[in-house]
């Protein structure tokens, strides 16, 4: 596996650099199209082809080093979470900004534990079509369709772009911090209200599903009605603007050979989140 974009190894050692992408190719619970584990391979196989300076905010954030850690393997689900709750809690010791790269969205947990330990008045930022709310799912409190039920026993969670929900989950939402996209569909104003919503230290997990499967079908569970490129880099921007990210991830990619466009996007949107939330840092 390459450095994530391509970044030369003097400037992308773990020592000397600030941000540290940890893979993980985990794909064990998802339950229609497979194919997440093979996620992280092909975000970094296609950041290889991206453009290093943001138009945007006029910077290069991997100047400050942007390391590509060795993937966390572990297949057993009764071990794979607190592995990733290690590894990260080790990066934030370090003082590294860390990043989780999906593979399924169960595991973010392990992230989240880590940050929440780390952060006191943490909060979690939602991406997202589906609720996730499920206490169990097939036999499972780990299953990915879990993920934010087990986040909401440690710390609040601002939802949004949701559009698909069982009556179960209906129950569990926080009605003043889901965003369902029927509602946010062509609106702008709803970006300051999550943003409002949300502690002073947040914790960012984006499912790709969040996204129209317009431009993102490359995931094993696409929803129709999502958002576009820009409405999620307006929420993002101002989150970043507003609020203390600790960390983020991004999951649930499955990538099709035949159609390289959702990797780049992936990739794409993960160092466009890093230019805000390091605008003016670079060295």
């Amino acid at each position: 596996m390459t450095n994530f974009g391509d970044i030369e190894k003097k400037i992308s050692q773990y020592d000397t650099s600030k941000i540290v992408i940890t893979p993980v190719p985990y794909d064990e619970t998802s339950t229609w199209g497979k194919g997440a584990d093979q996620g992280p391979e092909a975000i970094i196989e296609a950041s290889a082809n991206m453009e290093l300076y943001d138009i945007e905010t006029g910077s290069q954030v991997f100047e400050l080093g942007i390391h590509t850690d060795s993937p966390i393997v572990e297949k057993d689900e009764n071990l794979i979470f607190k592995e990733i709750e290690n590894r990260i809690s080790e990066h934030i010791h370090n003082k590294k900004f860390p990043i989780l790269l999906g593979g399924e969205h169960s595991i973010s947990i392990g992230s989240i534990k880590a940050h929440a330990k780390k952060n006191n008045n943490l909060s979690v930022l939602q991406l997202d079509a589906h609720a996730d709310l499920r206490d169990s799912y097939l036999g499972s409190k780990n299953n990915h369709g879990c993920i934010m039920a087990r986040v909401q026993e440690i710390c609040p969670a601002v939802q949004v772009g949701i559009r698909s929900m069982s009556e179960e989950e209906k129950e569990k939402a926080s009605k003043n911090k889901i965003f369902f996209a029927k509602d946010i569909h062509n609106q702008k104003e709803w970006i300051q209200e999550a943003v409002n919503a949300l502690s002073e230290n947040v914790y960012i997990t984006i499912d790709l599903d969040v996204f129209d499967p317009a431009i993102m079908p490359s995931t094993g569970t696409p929803e129709p009605g999502g958002l576009l490129w820009y409405d999620v880099l307006s929420l993002l921007k101002q989150v970043a603007a507003s609020k203390n990210i600790v960390g983020f991830d991004v999951v649930e990619l499955c990538p099709n050979p035949q159609n390289k466009a959702p990797d780049f996007l992936a990739a794409k949107l993960i160092y466009k989140l890093l230019s805000y939330i390091f605008k003016g840092q670079q060295k």
